[in-house]
């Protein structure tokens, strides 16, 4: 098979039929109306320091592999951090941006990087994308290559693939569909203490005197839209940063992916006051944006965990990731789980220093994972 390897700036010169041929069954992020969207609203490219450069391979002018990425000028919106190696970098004297990154812009959620067709020869497509990947940082003179948010399968292809890419692990949060019949089978499995704290938060919400509805994308109406973006923005600049996504991307999310979407908004008197944007495809579903205009005890995770968990039950799905950081999930039944990445550094010195870094800081997330695992709320045993 005669492979021919592209690099693309700009996803709308893809057919977006072919690319999500090759998406997959879980992940509505990677589908190419999402990719798209981003693109076309300039939340990347332009002055974002996101700059789209897809590696896309070919036969006979077929589309039989993709990955996603983009030429990065700083560290922002990628929940798997390397500030620290940056700052190494730039006190030895060794220029660290721009840098290549594979993922999903502004999602920490696990997927697909490698899209890649079943019939065409898997492994001879996940070398041919990887070279392209190095092929691209060696003309732009990139310090370095990072994939991120991998599934594990993925991340063992490209080791095996590529040169020089060290693993690294991180940790999430993530709720597993253990074949509950429904919210109080699944709460009857905690420790007492915790499931009383599940009950009085979930009273807290739902004593507020508010309707709280679990809504499909294409039943949001416009003001619920303009709702789930004023809080995402409010969010923002509560956590202190701005807004990567602007209200053109949430127009176009409307447009074009508003079948991946899950909204849970929270009404007062017919006007919403709380809400979280979800994603879902397949068996998976993804929390993502939350807001609110007036703070309620236990609305937050009215919205964000127990309602979803209700859904994600309801509908058999069996994986619910509910975003980055947050112990607090913990007690709420999202159980501490691994986040793969790659990372390859061109730079020999700085190479071996972070060798030894990622050493330390692996063998310090497995002892978290444990620590964290004895602290769930389900029954022991």
């Amino acid at each position: 098979m005669r492979l021919e390897v592209e690099l693309v700036s700009q996803i709308a010169s893809i057919d977006a039929a072919s690319w999500d041929a090759l998406a997959g069954a879980d992940d509505p992020f990677i589908e190419h109306a999402f990719l798209l969207a981003l693109e076309e609203s300039g939340s990347v490219g332009g002055d974002s320091g996101w700059t789209p450069l897809h590696v896309v391979a070919r036969t006979q002018g077929r589309l039989v592999g993709a990955l996603p990425c983009y030429v990065k000028f700083h560290s922002y919106g990628e929940y798997i951090f390397d500030w620290r190696w940056a700052a190494g970098a730039e006190r030895a004297g060794i220029r660290y941006y721009p840098k290549l990154v594979s993922m999903v812009p502004f999602t920490p959620a696990t997927g697909r990087r490698l899209l890649v067709s079943p019939e065409a020869g898997g492994d001879a497509i996940v070398a041919a994308l990887a070279q392209g990947v190095e092929a691209a940082r060696d003309q732009l003179g990139a310090s370095s290559v990072h994939y991120l948010f991998l599934s594990a399968e993925e991340r063992q292809a490209l080791l095996a693939n590529s040169t020089g890419l060290m693993p690294r692990d991180s940790l999430q949060f993530h709720w597993h569909n253990d074949g509950y019949r429904d919210f109080d089978d699944y709460l009857s499995r905690f420790r007492s203490a915790l499931r009383k704290q599940v009950r009085r938060e979930r009273k807290q919400a739902q004593d507020a005197g508010l309707e709280i509805r679990v809504i499909e994308g294409p039943q949001l109406d416009a003001s619920d839209w303009a709702a789930l973006f004023r809080f995402y923005v409010d969010t923002c600049q509560k956590r202190g940063s701005g807004p990567y996504l602007n209200r053109r991307f949430f127009e176009l999310l409307r447009e074009t992916h508003a079948a991946r979407v899950l909204g849970v908004l929270a009404y007062r008197a017919g006007r919403p006051i709380a809400g979280t944007l979800n994603f879902q495809k397949g068996k998976h579903l993804y929390g993502r944006y939350w807001g609110c205009s007036e703070e309620i005890p236990g609305l937050h995770f009215e919205c964000c965990y127990y309602r979803l968990i209700e859904h994600a039950i309801a509908y058999g799905l069996t994986r619910f990731e509910a975003g980055a950081q947050g112990t607090h999930k913990l007690r709420r039944g999202l159980l501490p789980a691994l986040i793969h990445s790659a990372h390859g550094v061109v730079h020999p010195g700085l190479r071996r220093a972070l060798a030894i870094d990622l050493k330390h800081e692996q063998e310090a997330v497995r002892h978290e994972l444990g620590a964290l695992a004895e602290h769930g709320p389900f029954k022991r045993g």
